[in-house]
């Protein structure tokens, strides 16, 4: 899933930096370790630990979606620590490209929330080997302008669908978030059992979800550009659209109290099995960007949940209620986790998806 994200205070910063990432520029600093990462996360405020024992951070370069990284590690290319999201942790584990993590040099390992860490097939595999840390989460959730749509013709995401809308709608071009909105619409919650008839169902509700949209997003900086412009109403968006438009002024809020629900995406951290650099530098870095500090920055300046359940506990109640993880608990039981589906159903969505959004 593409996070091309960033700070409040440098989303114009990032956006114009955009094209030099793409092609994966990388910022040299610590030649020990390479991180591999979607473009932003190299914000020192993620990892000051890293900086204090080592002296500097890590070199990061950068790649645009989990299908190109996946591409250019297999096709050879060397880095130490990759951040991949939930569903892709399987695909890359299953090519081979990854190695185990050894989780007695992580500090707080046994912090990382329950919820998260049950996610099928994600962090832990049966045979008790760990090779994903979670680490960053949020969701995809109904985000709407509160000045031109009415709370009570949003109450179910069947909204999305609603011909009133026509027009106004824009969701992600991105299959997983498309399939995890249309299973909550089916009232499935584990998308890993989907039936044939289930994808059908799916698959048809989306049809009708076209129908309607102005757009499909590809990244945060688009969909705030439409929703604050006034381009869209109504948007299927990850937490932050709405945090940065909040930021600029714009009266773009999320909805995450549908009769549905919301979607749930875990991104994290995983060891290359060729990596290059230093091991220990690399469990450094696990160690600082998991440290519970690091929730405060996290929630508060990218409206993101922070996987170490113990930081989220530091984070200031009100700075919690305003992201919306004022209650962790409820809020995860009251989700679809975009877990790892099995690769055939993956390959099925990934192809009617983009008949669907050709008008087939």
């Amino acid at each position: 899933m593409t996070r091309l994200i960033g700070r409040l205070s440098t989303t114009l910063a990032l956006a114009g930096a955009l094209s030099a990432y793409a092609v994966g520029m990388a910022t040299a600093a610590d030649k020990d370790l390479i991180i591999f990462d979607w473009s932003g996360y190299e914000e020192p405020s993620f990892h000051p630990g890293y900086v204090e024992k080592n002296g500097d951070s890590p070199t990061f370069t950068f790649f645009g979606d989990e299908d190109e990284a996946f591409e250019k590690v297999r096709a050879g290319f060397k880095a130490d620590l990759g951040h991949p999201c939930s569903q892709s942790v399987t695909k890359w584990r299953e090519a081979g490209l990854l190695q185990p993590l050894d989780t007695s040099k992580i500090t707080g390992w046994n912090d990382l929330n329950p919820g998260i860490m049950a996610m099928k097939n994600l962090a832990t595999t049966e045979d008790g080997k760990a090779w994903f840390m979670p680490w960053d989460w949020g969701n995809t959730a109904l985000t709407y302008n509160s000045d031109k749509v009415d709370e009570k013709d949003i109450q179910s995401l069947k909204a999305f669908a609603d011909p009133k809308f026509k027009d106004r709608i824009s969701i992600g071009d991105n299959v997983d978030d498309a399939y995890a909105l249309a299973s909550l619409i089916i009232g499935l919650k584990d998308w890993t059992q989907m039936t044939d008839e289930q994808f059908k169902q799916a698959s048809d509700f989306l049809r009708e979800v076209h129908k309607n949209v102005r757009m499909y997003w590809t990244d945060t900086t688009e969909i705030v550009q439409a929703m604050s412009g006034g381009e869209v109403d109504l948007a299927w968006a990850w937490n932050d659209a709405a945090v940065q438009s909040a930021a600029a002024g714009a009266p773009i809020k999320n909805k995450r109290d549908t009769a549905e629900g919301i979607s749930t995406w875990v991104c994290g951290y995983v060891r290359y099995k060729d990596a290059p650099g230093s091991e220990e530098k690399a469990y450094d870095y696990l160690n600082a960007v998991n440290d519970p500090k690091v929730a405060q920055y996290m929630v508060g300046d990218w409206g993101y949940g922070h996987a170490n359940a113990k930081g989220m506990a530091t984070v200031d109640p009100e700075v919690l209620a305003e992201k919306g993880y004022a209650d962790v608990d409820k809020f995860i039981d009251k989700t679809l986790f975009q877990s790892p589906v099995p690769s055939e159903l993956k390959q099925k969505m990934i192809a009617e998806f983009e008949k669907i959004k050709a008008g087939y």
